[in-house]
């Protein structure tokens, strides 16, 4: 595996390959020594153009549970232009000698430019970029899943029936594309709830349905409901009258809660807006997988670094 892009031209031999090696270095992480030291003398380096606690950490102590040397770069705020940072910065880490780049970047396509730019040599991961896609997060996501659908005899299974049900800011939202390519690559079946002002204009090409009301997805019994931060950063029109109407038309409450089934997933790939997508009810129910999500993403996260590092390398671009 060259590079980890996005999910849209990730394979399902591919995919499957690295949930089945992340549940390998899930193993590792229940031992009292979680440390391996696979990926000693490598160095991974954190480009975040834009903010994200949560992504930036879990990578890093991805890197470091593999031994590998961690870089932290923040280069938000830049004040040169976009092309001629990205430019600059790549430079000057392959200069120092990067074998891995984590970046984070606010521009749709950065990580494809970085990748096929040739201002650089070293192996490149998607951590989001722009409207587009956040591969590691769908793969954390699916590899939740499928431990939640098949527990300890999980490896080698993808999800082939999986009933999912992405709630909120779809429009906005690089981890529902992701999702959306990643789960029906791997046979799930995935349905978009959304106020109409939240969905892409054009989602004919999109292995999903799309429904306006969330009662009725409900109703249908999902097998996970993913509930999307909705992103008001992002946000510069009016695109539902008020937070407190959405929460009452498409927020998942203790009402909404009580009707799912019981062995439905509930899931949010956080941060979580309390009280506006999720309530505290239902975030903090036995059925939730938030934590499980944060644990998990670390696993796959060390899977992803340990085949762009130490597998074997293909000409693959995206693998």
């Amino acid at each position: 595996m060259r590079h980890l892009l996005d999910t849209k031209t990730l394979s399902r031999e591919h995919a499957l390959a690295i949930l089945d090696i992340a549940e390998d270095m899930a193993d590792t992480q229940s031992r009292e020594v979680k440390k391996l030291p696979t990926l000693r003398g490598k160095t991974v380096v954190n480009l975040f153009f834009e903010d994200s606690t949560r992504t930036r950490i879990s990578f890093e102590a991805a890197a470091k549970r593999l031994s590998a040397d961690v870089i932290n770069f923040a280069a938000k705020g830049s004040s040169v232009s976009k092309g001629e940072s990205l430019q600059d910065t790549a430079q000057t880490l392959q200069a120092m000698g990067a074998d891995a780049v984590v970046i984070r970047h606010g521009a749709s396509g950065a990580p494809r430019t970085l990748a096929s730019s040739g201002w650089i040599t070293a192996g490149v991961v998607n951590a989001g970029d722009g409207t587009h896609e956040h591969p590691t997060q769908a793969l954390l996501d699916a590899f939740t899943m499928r431990k939640r659908r098949h527990g300890a005899a999980s490896r080698g299974n993808d999800l082939e029936g999986l009933r999912v049900t992405v709630v909120g800011d779809i429009l906005h939202s690089r981890v529902a594309r992701s999702n959306v390519w990643l789960l029906g690559t791997l046979g799930a079946e995935v349905t978009l709830v959304a106020p109409p002002t939240l969905v892409p204009q054009d989602v004919s090409a999109w292995p999903v349905r799309v429904l306006y009301d969330l009662d009725e997805a409900i109703a249908a019994g999902p097998d996970a409901l993913m509930m999307l931060r909705i992103q008001l950063e992002r946000m510069s029109a009016a695109y539902f009258p008020s937070e407190r109407e959405y929460a009452r038309r498409w927020g998942l409450d203790a009402g909404r809660l009580a009707a799912l089934p019981e062995d439905t997933m509930v899931m949010h790939p956080g941060p979580m807006n309390r009280g506006l997508e999720i309530s505290s009810d239902a975030a903090d129910s036995p059925r939730s997988t938030v934590l499980e999500q944060v644990a998990n993403g670390v696993s796959v996260r060390m899977a992803v670094l340990y085949l762009l590092l130490a597998g074997e390398h293909t000409n693959e671009e995206s693998a």
